[in-house]
């Protein structure tokens, strides 16, 4: 067997030829390390088979029934669907499957198999579709057994990635131990080699439960470390653009429709603070949906503006940016501010146009995209860099934009709702202020958890508030089998809720589609021409869309709580009521518990709270979060205790243990340094 190295291309690996290759650069696997450390999403376990009776909506499961028709081919549009009903002791129950007409001859009327698959309720009964078919002893091999399921893509199975996984793990020379044994006894680690052998191949789930807590116990620590260094650079910048108090301000503040809440005055006043001090400001502004951190930026970058400097905004989407650009530039034209967009979709010339005016200083705020970080965007002074929804970008980005000026003033503006324990250390190299207040008069939005029997219902509630002109988003299932899956998933959920409400004017969002289209529905739904949004999360740190009045989540119970929060809270945004509903497609105990969380709060400092309190580290199965971070296991919420362990340990590190580590990790010292976008 050969030698394989982490760096070696993936293309070394047994059995991965120049098309698999291409393939699992979609995944972002170029190289042997890259291969191992692609995580199964989840595990199936093989339990044995069940009663038909006792077969529950939404569970993967195994029936052992005999064939009790002759199979069924028929057409639907490009679909061969073949169908059969089976039958044991307690029951019956149709299955059915797509495009695999070679069945037809496999299942014979009268024969005993094990049909393993996915329970749904199609037109109010219980069906399986698309299930495995095994014969007892080739079933009985496999129960018990946690079998790896990964993230995928077009043209890479599941079995090609536990193959070559396999392979890799056996012919690697090194998996890279690099922590000192000190720690690895001090927090009862397991070793790193096995742990990468039980997180893809696992024994039993108490092995599993060890190698996913070693690594991401190695993801929190490196990320703490370079975060660490970060801050030790950072320490102490001189402040390049100290500014001075505006009158403009002050006649701005006076001249809003509103009065700030307290904690919007007494975040202004921090900000203010650090602005005017010996050293860069880098502060976080922390703050709940809808609590008004966008004022604050606004006030941040006139101030900057007037002192005679630039200050940029940057944002995840450009429908947003549009949106702050519109209000931003009509609010401060009286003050004699000229700004400017820039984002991807612009023409060249217009883009060219745009970079002409911030390289020679006439463009004073810049509102945009990723293109703000672009190579061709030279700043003539920059002092100011605002980013929203931080974890959107990771702190590379923001440091590049910060590399765009001479050690500008940095803002990170953040609606995650991160407990602050855990924020003091995921934001280790700034400070934080926390807007706790929400301004008055808004009316709390009402929330509902229903099950899937709920669904037609809440059809005819969307339609009664689209009569009344208001509009709504429909997050649709999370289908994490592939992206082709989940567009599919979404197209089809599309046609039936326009059958359901034949007079709205329903697209949909995925993430597969081209990002000038996804641009274009969110443009349209942002004017009102689409009255409801079939969309994945991607509308997450979507837009402003007052008029939306209500958010309804199929299978709520795949999400964590603040990423249900977040999604929340693109609505209640104008003055009209605004609803919320969740619906669960299973209704265990613990499941509604969680839930009931959402309807008995619309905080979401709190709601994460509660939510670390129920999950835990132990729920290792637990619901994922939505991108926090950059981490591929670790989740804060449900990782907190390990995430709290790993920095401690970061921080306990002597400088001989740290340059021993660098010394004997090689490949930690350069993802240390790509993080920290500099030389360690």
């Amino acid at each position: 067997m050969n030698n394989l190295k982490l760096n070696d291309s993936v293309s070394s690996v047994k059995g991965i030829g120049e098309k698999t290759e291409q393939g699992l650069a979609k995944l972002a696997v170029f190289t042997v390390s890259d291969l191992i450390r692609h995580y199964p999403r989840d595990y199936d376990a093989y339990e044995p088979p069940k009663p038909i009776e006792s077969l529950e909506e939404g569970e993967k499961a195994a029936i052992e029934a005999s064939v009790i028709t002759t199979p069924l081919v028929k057409q639907v549009r490009n679909l061969k669907i073949i169908g059969v009903r089976v039958k044991d002791a307690s029951g019956t129950i149709n299955i059915s499957w797509f495009n695999m007409p070679f069945l037809k001859n496999r299942l014979r009327s009268g024969y005993h198999y094990i049909f393993r698959g996915k329970v749904i309720r199609k037109n109010g009964v219980l069906v399986i579709e698309q299930p495995e078919i095994y014969t007892r002893d080739e079933y009985r091999t496999k129960m018990n057994i946690l079998q790896p399921v990964y993230p995928l893509t077009d043209g890479i199975t599941n079995n090609l990635l536990t193959k070559s996984i396999k392979y890799a793990l056996s012919a690697v020379e090194d998996t890279g131990e690099y922590l000192p044994k000190r720690i690895i006894k001090e927090y009862k680690l397991m070793n790193g080699k096995n742990a990468l052998m039980e997180v893809h191949f696992p024994k039993d789930r108490e092995l599993l439960g060890e190698a996913r807590r070693r690594l991401i116990f190695d993801e929190f620590f490196q990320f703490t470390l370079a975060l660490a260094h970060l801050k030790e650079s950072k320490t102490g910048w001189d402040n390049n653009f100290a500014l001075t108090e505006r009158e403009g301000v002050t006649d701005y503040l006076n001249k809003l429709p509103y009065k700030l809440t307290n904690a919007q005055n007494r975040v202004w006043g921090e900000i203010q603070k650090d602005l005017q001090s010996n050293h860069s400001m880098n502060r976080l502004v922390q703050g709940d949906v809808g609590s008004g951190k966008t004022i604050l930026a606004a006030l941040s970058l006139l101030l900057t503006a007037l002192n005679g400097y630039q200050g940029c905004l940057m944002v995840p989407t450009e429908v947003l940016a549009k949106q702050h650009f519109e209000s931003i530039s009509e609010s401060f034209r009286n003050y004699g501010v000229n700004t400017v967009l820039l984002t991807g979709s612009m023409t060249a010339a217009t883009k060219r146009g745009v970079y002409e005016s911030i390289k020679s200083g006439e463009a004073q705020i810049i509102i945009g995209t990723h293109a703000l970080i672009q190579e061709k965007a030279e700043y003539r002074n920059l002092a100011l860099v605002v980013t929203d929804e931080q974890h959107r970008f990771g702190v590379r980005q923001r440091e590049t934009l910060s590399d765009k000026g001479n050690h500008p003033h940095v803002l990170v503006m953040s609606a995650t709702p991160i407990p602050r324990t855990l924020a003091i250390i995921l934001y280790g190299d700034l400070d934080i202020s926390l807007v706790d207040e929400l301004p008055a008069g808004r009316n709390p939005i009402k929330n509902c958890v229903v099950d899937t029997g709920y669904r037609s219902t809440a059809y005819r509630f969307i339609g009664n508030q689209i009569k009344e002109g208001h509009q709504a988003y429909v997050i649709c299932p999370m289908v994490e089998e592939s992206e082709a899956i989940e567009a599919e998933n979404v197209i089809e959920y599309t046609e039936k809720l326009r059958e359901a409400i034949a007079f709205a004017n329903i697209d949909y969002l995925h993430g597969k589609m081209k990002p000038q289209e996804k641009n274009d529905i969110m443009e349209r739904f942002t004017k009102g021409e689409i009255q409801v949004l079939v969309s994945t999360t991607v509308v997450e740190v979507g837009v402003n869309v007052p008029n939306a009045t209500v958010m309804m989540v199929e299978n709520a119970e795949r999400f964590g709580l603040a990423q249900l929060h977040q999604l929340r809270g693109r609505v209640g945004r104008g003055n009209a009521q605004s609803y919320c509903i969740l619906v669960c497609g299973r209704a265990g105990k613990d499941i509604r518990k969680r839930l009931e969380i959402l309807n008995q709060s619309n905080d979401g400092f709190y709601i994460a709270g509660e939510d670390l309190k129920l999950r835990g580290p132990g729920d290792m199965f637990g619901i994922r979060q939505s991108g926090e971070m950059e981490f591929k296991l670790g989740d804060i919420y449900q990782d907190a205790k390990v995430l709290m362990e790993a920095n401690e340990a970061a921080k306990q590190l002597t400088k001989e243990e740290l340059e021993t580590i660098l010394t004997d990790a090689p490949e930690l010292k350069v993802k240390l340094e790509t993080f920290k976008g500099g030389t360690l």
